[in-house]
């Protein structure tokens, strides 16, 4: 019981990894983009390329994923993504949805459809196992560094979000871009920055997840739906609420494939509607968001 409940909250927080780049876009920048998983997927094969050729440590290859997904988020950004900042939901949608069928063809043609295995070094291979009475606690080495990882993020994110400048000015962009470009601030650059960051989020959750999700071309669709669950149950408002929602249904995918393997899925999408149904905006909502 409680190694089930472990692997349910280290695939929660792979999950939080994989999803708060979108809830920055979606909640800060009001940007519908479904083309996140793209993203990941983009992180994912820059590990398996550097080192499967380049032999390049597993460690390293995390911190490029994330350069080399902000770089092109924010190529991309400034290219295609801007001109649809002020377009309807629709639109948006349609547009991100797009760049994820070009992302997957372009994979698909050049690299292949076969999944790609990532070779983790010997010693995140590993398993250590605590003994509580009668109960035994198995942690993965690979998932313990998940969840580290995970804890990092998510208070580098709040500090910067709640105690810097930058911070402050993003908030100001997002409540009301004529004011903030009447006292100085260039939002322009606020959304770029915050764009690549979130893109760059995608790529290092695309190059945790490799090893435990699997990594082929239908990578952004295949998992699309948990980065939306994730947000949508958490809210946009806040890192709490995404936070909480990714373990939540991390613990009831793996507590419910464990014990109920037939039902699938169908555990997910159980919780999601009954946490809906309590809290329709999601778990943490701003006081005037409604």
């Amino acid at each position: 019981m409680l190694t089930i409940l472990f692997d349910g909250v280290a695939y929660g927080m792979l999950l939080f990894i994989l999803a708060i780049g979108l809830s920055v876009t979606l909640g800060l920048m009001n940007f519908i983009n479904l083309a996140h998983g793209a993203f990941a997927m983009a992180g994912g094969y820059v590990t398996v390329l550097l080192m499967q050729h380049l032999n390049v440590p597993f460690l390293l290859c995390v911190p490029i994923a994330f350069v080399v997904t902000a770089v092109l988020g924010a190529i991309l950004e400034r290219t295609l993504y801007r001109p649809m900042y002020g377009k309807p939901p629709l639109d948006q949608v349609l547009f991100s949805i797009g760049l994820a069928f070009i992302a997957m063809t372009i994979v698909d043609y050049s690299i292949g459809s076969s999944e790609q295995i990532i070779q983790l070094p010997q010693w995140l291979r590993g398993r250590t196992e605590l003994s509580f009475g009668g109960h035994v606690l198995g942690m993965g080495h690979y998932r313990l560094l998940i969840i580290a990882v995970c804890i990092v993020l998510t208070i580098l994110l709040q500090f910067i979000l709640t105690r810097t400048r930058f911070g402050s000015r993003l908030r100001a962009a997002v409540d009301d871009q004529r004011v903030a470009d009447g006292l100085g601030i260039n939002v322009n650059v606020i959304f770029f920055s915050t764009f690549a960051v979130g893109s760059g989020l995608a790529g290092v959750g695309g190059a945790m997840g490799a090893e435990v999700l699997g990594l082929d071309p239908t990578f952004p669709f295949k998992f699309m739906i948990y980065f939306l669950i994730v947000v949508a149950l958490g809210g946009t408002s806040s890192l709490t609420g995404p936070l909480l929602a990714a373990l939540i249904l991390g613990v009831a995918d793996v507590a419910g494939k464990y014990y109920m393997p037939k039902l699938g899925s169908f555990i997910v999408y159980a919780v999601m509607i009954m946490i809906l149904l309590w809290r329709p905006d999601g778990l943490f909502v701003r006081r005037g968001a409604k």
